[in-house]
């Protein structure tokens, strides 16, 4: 009998399977102990939890859940659209940004293209390029520094798509506005730039990316929900783009791909200012927290402006292992070629004081 993998796409043989952090349930069950035991802090989520605006309004969408979602988003595209100053053609939705992501593979790629995206950058960008048969040049990042001219040297004839993830995930990493503004200023026209700001309300100076936009370059801005909203289950991210390229992307979107009850928590939550500066002011202060007891306790770390940091604890899977035996889940960087590193997220000030003497007892 031959193998299934006979008949499937060859450039799925090897392709490496994204690894989320570990999820709470399983933990529970492997530790026998209550979900409500664990404190997870490996995925970047929002500890204060979602809008609560959101909340209400996806409950209500619930007696309509019989329906079809709006197939356009309308009234969601709508709602940026007035918040960000743009149209609505500048605006596209997808399942997560991470599915825009996608998107991009199936409109600009073919095999033997090429992407550039920096080394440790968002695993994503590669999975995605090699999904589609394209080579993933990675640009060194000296002390986790992104280098923008030596993105600009890799530049090839192939070159397709370039990403940049501002702040990077995992490691944390911002590139001043004023850099970015230079390095778009170089990128020869035909190549599109994917600009991934999953991070960018954390943010307490934003480079003004949208504006390039408006000056017709050809670059898409990534935002989501699932972050400072504290909609990550909802699955909403969306693109901000030229018409012209978003005309494109929308030919490679599945019909109904955001659910209805997610683009009504959207909207909601775009309303709630509160939420998202009491979520930001329990992040900034948390993250605080933690990088001073890193410091304190001679760990180095990459200074970041995320909801996380990246922290060096000299073996990542062995401490990840012995945190998660104390009930908290942290993120390894196996995957990333980051064996010695780990990404926290920041949770509340408890869950954070939580974690720093769990790491104290696992160091020590």
């Amino acid at each position: 009998m031959t193998s299934i993998w006979d008949r499937a796409n060859p450039r799925l043989r090897n392709l490496a399977v994204y690894e989320p952090g570990k999820p709470i349930e399983e933990t529970a069950r492997e530790l026998k102990v209550s979900p409500d035991e664990i404190i997870k802090l490996a995925s970047n989520e929002n500890p204060i939890g979602p809008s609560p605006r959101a909340v209400a309004a996806m409950r209500s969408a619930l007696n309509s859940a019989e329906l079809y979602p709006d197939g356009g988003g309308f009234v969601l595209r709508n709602a940026l659209a007035a918040k960000l100053g743009c149209g609505l053609e500048n605006i596209i939705l997808g399942n997560g940004s991470n599915e825009i992501i996608e998107f991009l593979g199936h409109a600009f790629l073919q095999p033997g293209d090429d992407v550039i995206a920096f080394e440790h950058a968002f695993i994503a960008y590669k999975l995605m390029a090699t999904l589609f048969g394209a080579r993933t040049i990675e640009v060194p990042t000296p002390n986790f520094q992104p280098d923008l001219d030596a993105m600009l040297a890799a530049i090839t004839p192939k070159t397709k798509l370039i990403f940049i993830a501002n702040p990077n995930n995992p490691t944390g990493a911002l590139i001043a506005s004023d850099k970015i503004d230079k390095f778009l200023a170089r990128v020869p026209e035909h190549i599109l730039t994917v600009l991934d700001e999953a991070y960018f309300e954390y943010l307490t100076d934003p480079p003004d990316t949208l504006r390039h936009i408006q000056d017709g370059r050809g670059i898409i801005v990534l935002r989501t929900f699932s972050k400072i909203h504290g909609l990550a289950s909802a699955r909403v991210g969306y693109g901000i783009a030229r018409a012209d390229i978003l005309e494109v992307l929308q030919k490679t979107r599945q019909p109904f791909n955001v659910n209805g009850i997610g683009q009504i928590g959207a909207v909601a939550a775009l309303s709630d200012h509160e939420h998202r500066r009491k979520s930001k002011a329990v992040t900034d202060h948390g993250r605080s927290f933690l990088e001073k007891q890193f410091q304190a306790m001679k760990l180095k770390f990459v200074p970041t402006a995320g909801n996380f940091v990246f922290v060096h604890v000299g073996d990542g899977p062995a401490v990840f292992k012995k945190m998660l035996a104390r009930k908290i889940i942290v993120r390894p960087l196996v995957g990333y070629n980051l064996r010695e590193w780990l990404r926290i997220s920041v949770g509340t000030m408890e869950q954070n004081e939580k974690c720093i003497a769990a790491l104290k007892e696992v160091l020590s």
